[in-house]
């Protein structure tokens, strides 16, 4: 047998496994110590080549499989919902912090941290361009990058950056994403190549946000749904292979919230945080099902409403405060009754984690103002603590543990439940302001600033 035959058989396997690259790079002294172990064993070593086959695909069958399965390619995470399953997070970390894998220069923006097949992808401001990049998820180095021409829209509020604040979306070989001045584009994820754009605030008269486009698009079968505002097209969905439009709906103001998708009593419905209300539509055409007035005099609502058994709807925003909402269907109609309401949790702009009937998350109005970290019953309103020591913050939750960043670049290993909080470890990873949620896929944490992005052990 020709000795370098397995090794043919093994690249065959590599390529059907579809194993990724920065798993290839980490073995690769594996697989040529098996190559040349193999040829020092001459053509009577058709047992041991075999043998080393076979445990060099187990290898690469057991050590890929966790990592494919846990990719992080939308806001949000796998679940939309910011908790990743995953076990073997440390209990506490050294006082120096989390181990730091690396760290690089990025530059201004908030997008969040998108993770599939060993890469990573975001986006950033600089030298008057706006950048998609992909990034090497083992050390960070740039796999390639597309810049385009995009200046924030005359009456833009510069005080907090002119980078991209949403954050894209992979679906497939592609990556969707809308830039701070509404720029919506569509890559080819493994080569950064243009397959198609749209102009929203210029082309449909999208409704003009002074802080900036800051929504996530949104998949949905065939479609990519955008938030836009404006007069008949509020909602928007493009068909994902070519970018032609596929509908546009409703007339309302848009705000800076992602979409998110319920299920009520077998129906689908697409929540969407407007300007001055909560609508749920038909993510299939984008007839409205039902709105709810809630909003505040800037017009910002943000934080992502959480849906939950017995049809319980959390939602919350500053200056209006937190509300409770059950939602029933009778026949094509949903009903929505207010249960109940409260101005003492506001969740800006920040995440929150559902668990069981507790949703918690970081609250207050703003920079500077008193914020706590706050713990409510979804289904009764009552408040079960709040407690100081982080500023405002956004939130993971992973392996029983809450993971913290507040804006001011503190990151916390936090154990919480209904009757206790309890902040475990902490350390300064990011320099303020650092606005954008972290992203974990396996033992990994990825967290950016205005300057940089950094990987963190947190095993």
């Amino acid at each position: 047998m020709d000795s370098a035959g397995p090794i043919r058989l093994l690249i065959r396997l590599i390529v059907q496994l579809d194993i990724p690259r920065f798993f290839l790079k980490r073995r690769m002294g594996v697989f040529m110590h098996a190559a040349f172990a193999n040829r020092r064993c001459g053509s009577g070593s058709v047992s041991v080549s075999f043998l080393t086959l076979l445990m060099l695909a187990g290898l690469a069958v057991s050590s890929a499989a966790p990592e494919a399965a846990a990719q992080w390619t939308r806001w949000g995470g796998p679940t939309q919902n910011f908790q990743v399953d995953v076990k073997g997070l440390a209990d506490k970390w050294p006082e120096d912090g989390p181990k730091k894998l690396w760290t690089r220069e990025l530059g201004e923006g908030y997008a969040g941290v998108l993770v599939d097949d060993g890469v990573l992808y975001t986006m950033y401001r600089s030298e008057g361009k706006e950048r998609i990049v992909a990034l090497g998820a083992d050390d960070g180095s740039t796999v390639w990058e597309h810049a385009y021409d995009e200046s924030p829209a005359d009456g833009h509020v510069k005080q907090f950056g002119e980078g991209p604040r949403g954050t894209p979306l992979i679906i497939g070989d592609d990556i969707y994403s809308v830039g701070v001045a509404g720029q919506m584009t569509c890559l080819n994820k493994k080569t950064g190549k243009l397959k198609w754009s749209h102009d929203l605030w210029e082309e449909y008269k999208a409704y003009f946000l002074n802080h900036g486009y800051s929504s996530s698009p949104f998949e949905y079968k065939d479609t990519v749904i955008v938030l836009t505002g404006g007069e008949g097209n509020a909602i928007m969905a493009f068909n994902k292979n070519d970018g032609k439009l596929a509908w546009k709906n409703l007339d309302f103001t848009n705000s800076y919230s992602t979409p998110s998708l319920i299920n009520v009593d077998g129906q689908d419905q697409l929540l969407c945080y407007m300007g001055q209300e909560l609508i749920a539509i038909n993510p299939n055409n984008g007839e409205l099902y039902w709105r709810y007035e809630i909003g505040n005099q800037w017009g910002q609502n943000i934080c992502q409403p959480v849906y939950g058994d017995g049809n319980m709807l959390f939602l919350s925003t500053t200056g209006a405060g937190s509300r409770g909402l059950k939602l029933t269907r009778d026949g094509d109609k949903t009903n929505v009754e207010e249960v109940w309401k409260t101005r003492k949790v506001q969740l800006y702009h920040v995440t929150s984690i559902s668990l069981g009937d507790y949703v918690y998350g970081s609250s207050g109005a703003g920079m500077g103002k008193v914020n706590f970290f706050s713990c409510i019953n979804r289904k009764t309103g009552k408040i079960a603590w709040r407690e100081r020591g982080l500023s405002k913050a956004t939130t993971l939750y992973a392996d029983g543990k809450f993971i913290i960043l507040d804006e001011d670049g503190k990151l916390a290993l936090v154990k919480a439940d209904p009757e206790n909080f309890e902040i475990v470890s902490e350390a300064q990873v990011c320099e303020k302001v650092a606005w954008t949620v972290p992203t974990l896929v396996g033992k990994t944490l990825y967290v950016r600033d205005q300057k940089n992005i950094t990987a963190l052990d947190i095993g």
